[in-house]
C-alpha cells in the first residue's frame, strides 16, 4: 500500500497483535450490560473492534416506541424474544464482555453471566479492567 493513503491508526492497527483464537481467527465478543450505558457500548465496542475483534452488541438500547403497542402487556412476547436472541448471541462468542462502568450488574445481566458460565465462556468485566466510566483508557 502507498504509505500516502495510510492513516495513523492503521500503523498502530498493523502494530498491536489482534486477540486470535488457537485456529487464527478473530476473537468474537458479545457484550452484555444494562441499556442505560449505550454510550459506553459504544466506546467498548470501537475499542474492541480496533483491537481485531468481532464484536456482538445489542441491537438496540431502549424498547422501540410501537403506535398502539402496551409494553405493559407486551402479548407479543417481544421482550422475551429480545432476550432469546440474546442469549443465541452469548452461544455465538467466544468470550463474553459485561459493560459495567462503576460494577453495576442488574437482574437480567446477571442471567447473561450465569448463562455464558453455564456454557463455559469466559466472562470479562470492564470496571475490572481499570477503565474509566467512558472506557477511554486505564485509570491510575
Amino acid at each position: 500500500m502507498n504509505s500516502t493513503c495510510r492513516s495513523p491508526i492503521m500503523d498502530v492497527m498493523e502494530d498491536q497483535q489482534a486477540p486470535r483464537l488457537a485456529d487464527g481467527e478473530a476473537k468474537v465478543i458479545t457484550l452484555c450490560g444494562s441499556t442505560k450505558f449505550a454510550a459506553e457500548f459504544a466506546t467498548v465496542n470501537r475499542r474492541l473492534t480496533i483491537e481485531g475483534c468481532v464484536v456482538i452488541s445489542l441491537g438496540m438500547f431502549g424498547l422501540p416506541d410501537l403506535p398502539d403497542y402496551d409494553w405493559a402487556a407486551d402479548s407479543s412476547d417481544l421482550k422475551g424474544r429480545l432476550g432469546r436472541v440474546h442469549f443465541q448471541k452469548i452461544r455465538m462468542a467466544d468470550e463474553v464482555y459485561i459493560v459495567d462502568p462503576g460494577g453495576y450488574v442488574g437482574e437480567s445481566t446477571r442471567r447473561e453471566i450465569a448463562y455464558a458460565e453455564s456454557l463455559g465462556k469466559p466472562v470479562r468485566y470492564l470496571s475490572r479492567e481499570g477503565f474509566d466510566r467512558a472506557g477511554d483508557g486505564p485509570q491510575e
